[in-house]
């Protein structure tokens, strides 16, 4: 009830007080009831007009009711402000607004006679709905117990339908204000209200039935029952109800009577209608009662004496009278002419008669007598003026002017609801409609402004009662008006006719059509809901169709009326209006609610902003964008692209001032981005994937969050590769090189390494704001450097075979000879410089134990395995943020070259130096073992001065302890590699041995078979059985060294032979090399080979 205006609240206590009085007069509680003057029963007393409290304290009392005192006592409390009795004697309430009145009254009040039965009279209903603390009852009444339905039930009356109808009233549903909804016409200069008009409405139906044969004066007739059956009446279910119905009166005395309820006219005035109409009719022969004109032959035909008190003869007559002016004077259907001069006369004669009732009894029944019958004969001259289209005889234009006739047809279009629900219509709305028809003609009601107005009306009752289901019924009536080409030629005229002037709020006056009077207050409403569609369809979103569609049809009308152009375009621009209007009221309400969300959860303001955004598109996109499709394709376009940019303003600054990764960045960008993916996923669900480029460049600018994010991801990639760096470094530096378990044979570093590079990735991969395959591939080529930076620090302590290996002997002759020849001597002299030994690396190359060269070999194993792991981690991972980060604004070739990018290839560079330096330690950890751990046993003695006493089988027992040892740390998939380079260490150092031994080395043609099974030995020690080497790659290796043992097995003049062919630019018949027949001539224990040497390469003798 709060949401009544102050006229629906004066109306609702209006029938709740008609309810009160019903009752009380109805029961046995009044003692005895004294009628007023001109009454006989209480269907003749205006039950409106007495005062409750008086009635009430008269039941209270068990004291006679004088029913002319109530009449006095209701008029009399008019004059008094309401005024409470529970508070102090300082408290009012003033019946006008204090702001609109000037300075308070300086006189006194008028004192409260003593004799009053009851102190302080006020209005039966209260003015004002803010006077929340009055009372409807201030007598002694308020005291006693309170009636209840027992007592109720011991109360005889009558059983009026008329009281049934109106305790119904009480009940209605909550109404909600209808304010903004009012007609554009301009008010009645002589006051004529609602209820004058509902009552002239009503007058003119009666005619019409009479007209039609239905009218007759019902008989009174008083049913002594208990007042219980009201009580049980008004209880009555719905099928009762239809029941009850039923058992009318059949045909048009029967509809007439629902009229009557419907209209809220009591049985008296009904009464008093009948009787005077009917009356009107003697001596009229061939006159029909529709043609009649009916105020001025009421005014003559009901008495004074039919009234129950004066002031109630004297509303009636003056409402009569006020109709005729408005009808003859203000609102003819047609121009005066030559009556027009008689104008002045009408209106005198209407206020003769008005003044009359002011005039001693005598005097004031002879000047209304002579005033009624000038005003039947001028009165009739205006009525009866022909128009266009009438027959002779057949005119009575009085209430077909615009725009009273439209008032009264409103006010009998609104008899359609149903009294108990006002949401509804009555179940005889049918019948009524077509009672209304035949009014039509009277009142100049045609189909179109039939439809016009009954949409009107029930646009009206929905905003009222909020009762959806009207809707669809106004949606058909409006599109039942015809448009501007499908009117008659005499349709148009006539509708272009009525038009009217409103003073507005300026005080200039304004001109409205027809149309425009109706459906520009509906038009308004409807756009004023729909410019925050978002608020007013929160709860109801499936109204919102309706209200569209009303919305439409109107503006499809009111832009006819004004001649301007329809199209396609202008509907869209109106929708376009609607959306731009509601998204920025609800956007800037969810930003009033991040910011409170933003206080709560200490979450960044633009986060929440992010989020509450989303949900909105969302909302729109299930329930309010569907709707808008039907009328505007490209809804979802406009409702996006404006989130969008709304958000986008707000979004810019923040992505301006963003320079690192902070805690809001990281949580604004994938909201911010993430929102933008979804609109533009909105935007392609409607324009399809061959628009969306074209539409996102015209309506979207982007927010370039990827852009900067991308930025600020790379700034943190480097800042962290650089801090990777370091610590890989440091962590390579002090690492002693052992063995973390016997399980774990790799260094403690490389598990480091893999710590700091691992949360690092996470580190990365924990970023939810966006980011490119670039950031990625910029963080996979850092970790690739540092993982080279790792390798070559473990590289960067092997020393190089060159300080492992003694200096290479001078070549010398077996025997001493003195001629040199000096092209031989001079090559030599370059290519084989003696080079002292250099210690000063000792205890570099003695801390690279065979232990550790193992660990730094299983450490670089095992980096490479878990660079494979680390990849397929990183590769799969980005899949999955790729997947749930899909960018639709990328075309299918970028896709592609996105998956092209995340190959497997990323750490191909360090993983090339991995097993470069795998290869590098394997090639170093043999040729150390043999040419400086085994320097003495191997390179030193073996074939010592004979090559019989000192075999192969004097170094074999310690290279196995060797192998021993390695086999032990090495890992199982490092054994063959490392094992083949001590292999291919021990042939080099069997080759130095025999090729570059020294004076101390000499061999004869038979040495060779010792040496050859020494060859075979050290193929079997390293082949062992199977356990070790494959016997093929073990036989390819060894084939050098036995091609040169061969070469041994040969005689020294073939050696010769051979040396001197190719010295001559031949080739050898041995496929040897001039360098390796040299040496085995140098080393050949034999005189020939001494002299050859001597004379043909003057290589000196060695020293015995």
């Amino acid at each position: 009830m709060e949401d009544e205006n102050p006229m629906q609240l004066l109306q609702r206590y209006r029938r709740d007080r008609h309810v009160l009085l019903n009752f009380l007069l109805s029961g046995n509680l009044i003692k005895k009831v004294v009628m007023p003057p001109g009454a006989t029963s209480l269907d003749d007393v205006d039950i409106d007009q007495l005062s409750v409290d008086y009635v009430l304290n008269c039941a209270k009392k068990a004291e006679e009711l004088d029913l002319g005192e109530a009449i006095r006592l209701y008029h009399d409390s008019l004059d008094y402000p309401a005024v409470s009795e529970n508070g102090t004697v300082e408290e009012f309430f003033l019946v006008t607004v204090p702001e609109h009145s000037g300075s308070p009254p300086v006189r006194m009040p008028p004192l409260v006679p003593i004799s009053t039965p009851f102190s302080a009279p006020i209005p039966s209903a209260p003015i004002l709905p803010s006077i929340s603390n009055s009372q409807s009852f201030h007598s002694e009444a308020q005291e006693e117990k309170e009636l209840t339905i027992d007592d109720i039930e011991d109360f005889d009356d009558d059983d009026n339908d008329d009281e049934v109808d109106s305790l119904r009233a009480s009940s209605r549903r909550q109404q909600n204000d209808a304010s903004d909804l009012s007609l554009l016409l301009p008010p009645f200069t002589t006051g004529v209200s609602d209820d004058d008009l509902r009552e002239t409405a009503y007058e003119i139906l009666v005619a019409v039935a009479g007209a039609a044969g239905g009218l007759i004066v019902p008989v009174k007739e008083k049913k002594k029952e208990k007042k219980s059956k009201i009580m049980r009446k008004l209880g009555r279910s719905k099928s009762e109800t239809v029941e009850s119905q039923a058992q009318r009166a059949p045909g048009l005395v029967g509809l007439l009577e629902i009229m009557r309820a419907q209209l809220e006219i009591t049985e008296a005035m009904d009464i008093r209608t009948r009787v005077g109409l009917l009356n009107a009719l003697v001596g009229k022969v061939g006159k029909r009662m529709d043609k009649l004109l009916i105020p001025l032959e009421l005014l003559c035909c009901v008495s004074r004496t039919e009234f129950s008190d004066k002031k109630a003869y004297i509303k009636w007559q003056k409402r009569q009278l006020n109709i005729m002016e408005e009808g003859l004077i203000n609102h003819p259907i047609m121009g005066f002419g030559e009556l027009g001069r008689k104008v002045n006369d009408l209106r005198n004669l209407l206020k003769k008669i008005e003044e009359s009732e002011s005039l001693p009894p005598g005097q004031a029944e002879i000047q209304r007598t002579e005033a009624l019958r000038s005003l039947r004969e001028t009165a009739t001259s205006f009525a009866e003026r022909p128009a266009r289209g009438d027959l002779p005889g057949d005119t009575c234009h009085w209430a077909d002017g615009y725009h009273l006739n439209i008032r009264i047809y409103t006010a009998m279009l609104s008899s359609v609801f149903d009294v108990l629900d006002e949401g509804k219509l009555t179940e005889e709305m049918e019948e009524i409609l077509e009672l209304l028809r035949s009014t039509w003609r009277m009142l100049g009601i045609t189909e179109t402004i039939h439809d016009t107005c009954y949409a009107w009306i029930l646009f009206r009752q929905f905003v009222v009662t909020g009762e959806q289901s009207l809707l669809p019924l106004v949606i058909s009536h409006l599109r039942k008006i015809p448009l501007k080409e499908q009117r008659g030629p005499q349709e148009r005229l006539h509708l272009k006719s009525l038009k009217c002037s409103v003073e507005g709020e300026e005080g200039r006056f304004q001109d409205f059509s027809f149309f425009q009077s109706f459906l520009e207050p509906v038009q308004s409403y409807v756009d004023k809901m729909l410019n925050d569609y978002h608020t007013h369809f929160a709860e109801v979103p499936s109204m919102m169709a309706d209200i569209l569609s009303v919305a439409m049809l109107a503006r499809r009308i009111l832009l006819e009326e004004s001649e301007r152009q329809i199209s396609d375009t202008t509907n869209r621009d109106q929708i376009d209006h609607y959306i731009n209007s509601s998204v920025k009221t609800a956007f800037l309400k969810i930003s009033h609610l991040a910011d409170s969300k933003a206080d709560t959860t200490n979450e960044h303001v633009l986060f929440c902003l992010a989020e509450e955004t989303k949900k909105l598109m969302k909302k729109d996109s299930s329930l309010y964008l569907p709707i808008l499709a039907q009328w505007h394709s490209q809804a979802a376009i406009v409702s996006a692209s404006l989130l969008h940019k709304l958000y986008g303003h707000k979004l810019r600054p923040f992505l301006e001032r963003a320079e690192h990764l902070t805690e809001d960045v990281v949580l604004v960008f994938p909201a911010a981005d993430s929102l933008e993916q979804y609109i533009i996923t909105i935007i392609a669900s409607v324009s399809g994937d061959d628009g969306l480029d074209r539409i996102v460049q015209q309506k979207i600018t982007p927010y370039q969050v990827e852009t900067k994010s991308s930025t600020l991801v790379l700034r943190w990639v480097n800042n962290q590769l650089d801090r990777i760096k370091g610590w890989v470094t440091r962590a390579a530096e002090l690492e002693p090189w052992d063995p973390i378990s016997p399980q774990q044979r790799h260094a403690s570093s490389i598990v480091e390494v893999y710590r700091i590079i691992e949360e690092t990735v996470d580190q990365f991969f924990a970023l939810k704001v966006p980011m490119r395959v670039e950031e990625l591939n910029s963080l996979l080529r850092g970790l690739d450097i540092a993982f080279e930076l790792y390798t070559n620090l473990i590289t960067s302590t092997i020393v190089s075979k060159e300080d492992l290996m003694p200096a290479v002997p001078v070549l010398t002759r077996y025997k001493r000879e003195s001629v040199l020849k000096a092209s031989f001597v001079k090559k030599e002299h370059h290519t084989e410089l003696i080079r002292p030994v250099v210690n000063k690396r000792s205890n570099e190359i003695n801390s690279l134990t065979t232990i550790s060269l193992c660990v730094r070999l299983n450490t670089l194993y095992y980096a490479i395995t878990q660079l494979n792991r680390l990849e397929d981690s990183i590769h799969e991972r980005w899949s999955i943020k790729k997947r749930d980060y899909i960018n639709i604004r990328r075309s299918v070739s970028d896709k592609s070259k996105v998956l092209v990018s995340l190959q497997k290839n990323h750490f191909d560079n360090c993983r090339k130096e991995m097993n470069s330096a795998i290869d590098q330690i394997c090639e170093f950890t043999g040729i150390k073992i043999i040419f400086w751990d085994l320097r003495e046993p191997f390179i030193e003695n073996l074939y010592k001065h004979s090559a019989s006493q000192a075999r192969l089988d004097t170094v074999t027992e310690a290279l196995d302890a060797v192998l021993n040892q390695l086999c032990d740390v090495i890992l199982e998939s490092l054994r063959d590699r490392v094992v083949t380079g001590l292999l291919q260490a021990s042939l080099e150092g069997l080759l130095r041995v025999i090729l570059d031994g020294g004076p101390t080395r000499v061999f004869a043609p038979s040495d060779s078979k010792f040496l050859e099974d020494d060859l075979e030995i050290l193929k079997e020690f390293f082949i062992s059985g199977g356990d070790g080497l494959p016997r093929g790659t073990v036989e390819n290796l060894v084939s050098r060294v036995r091609n040169v043992i061969i070469l041994l097995g040969y005689e020294t003049r073939a050696l010769i032979e051979d040396l001197r062919e190719i010295s001559q630019g031949g080739k050898s018949k041995y496929g040897a090399n001039e360098k390796t027949l040299l040496r085995i001539l140098c080393h050949r224990h034999d005189n020939e080979a001494s002299q050859f040497l001597k004379k043909q390469f003057k290589i000196p003798s060695s020293v015995a």
